[in-house]
């Protein structure tokens, strides 16, 4: 079953118009709307101890991972390694240490490897972590009897994250030294409670570890805006530029708004003009353009998620007529909304 999660409790796409000076306070307002568009479906933790010689390759598909996260199209894997060293690689890219209290994301799920010696044979990571039959994830123990590595292993579970914004500016590999991040203490024993929730399986794990998974997920990418080289530009850079992120998080807390540039700069404190070049340097496209763009994602999850018919939708996401988002959304994606949708319902 899905459980839709929104642990930062902002943004609607049906969100009142009153809410939008609230919502241009709080920049990180727009990487919560993002993320709840991405249906954040599920988590799942489990403590992992490896002993040298280990090898493991490859990536969890949402198929194999579904007993444990449910329906799910991408899967977001990520390991927080308690005690040891070990290496990482991901997409075939020279290896990095990785250290006790180190944090590794996967954030689009690429082939990686990991190991104590990554000149071992590897292992595909679902022929040890999934084992046949098994309805929860506990303890899992493998590897040759040497040296150890302990983790807390996490997989979060979503939709349509490959379209989404925060994950194509994410690096394939994401590496988190959770010493140096001003949320150490919540980041380990979170990581740790969530293994021992999971272990338990008490009534109510699933939507605690679902939103854990959440909080945790967002805790990264939060370290990662903050560390982002100054010169750097995307949409998670635009987070950081106070003005921007307010026209992010206004437009995706309201997309069906009939925004106008002068008006997202009004709210943000800019003036239209300082709106319309910042975002466009550090966004890479106008206001107006992002706005179009983001507005027929989420209706192609409408189309997928619900039986409203065209003309809702239309009006939900901001367009006068069914007509123009019907043409709209062929020129995006080759198809006429309502053959995307029955294309979509078979698969």
């Amino acid at each position: 079953m899905r459980r839709d999660v929104s642990p930062l409790g902002r943004g609607s796409y049906d969100a009142d118009a009153t809410r939008h000076d609230a919502d241009a306070k709080y920049p990180m307002d727009a990487l919560a709307n993002v993320l709840k568009a991405a249906r954040l479906s599920g988590g799942v933790f489990f403590r992992a101890e490896f002993t040298a010689p280990w090898c493991l390759g490859g990536c969890l598909t949402p198929e194999m991972c579904a007993p444990f996260v449910g329906a799910a199209q991408h899967i977001v894997p990520y390991h927080y390694l308690v005690a040891g060293e070990i290496l990482v690689s991901v997409n075939d890219q020279p290896a990095r240490p990785l250290r006790g209290g180190d944090v590794v994301l996967f954030p689009r799920n690429d082939f990686h490897v990991m190991g104590s010696d990554l000149g071992v044979p590897s292992v595909n990571p679902a022929d040890v972590v999934l084992a046949e039959g098994q309805e929860k994830i506990g303890v899992v123990r493998y590897g040759g009897g040497g040296a150890a590595a302990t983790f807390v292993c996490g997989y979060l579970g979503c939709d349509h994250l490959l379209a989404n914004p925060i994950v194509s500016s994410l690096p394939p590999m994401m590496l988190l030294r959770v010493e140096d991040t001003p949320a150490a203490d919540w980041v380990r024993s979170t990581f740790q409670y969530a293994a021992h929730e999971a272990e338990a399986g008490r009534q109510g794990s699933a939507a605690v570890l679902a939103k854990l998974a959440e909080l945790l997920f967002v805790e990264a990418v939060r370290e990662h805006v903050r560390t982002l080289p100054e010169e750097r530009t995307g949409w998670l850079a635009g987070l950081r530029d106070p003005g921007v992120s307010r026209a992010l998080a206004l437009m995706h807390g309201d997309v069906g708004h009939p925004w106008s540039v002068e008006e997202l700069a009004r709210r943000a404190g800019l003036s239209r003009s300082g709106l319309a070049e910042r975002f466009t340097r550090l966004i890479g496209v106008s206001p107006m353009h992002y706005l179009a763009d983001w507005r027929l994602q989420v209706a192609g999850q409408m189309l997928r998620d619900s039986s409203d018919p065209l003309v809702r939708i239309a009006e939900k996401i901001g367009y006068e007529s069914e007509a123009a988002f019907s043409r709209a959304f062929r020129k995006k994606f080759g198809r006429a909304p309502a053959t995307w949708r029955r294309t979509e319902a078979e698969v």
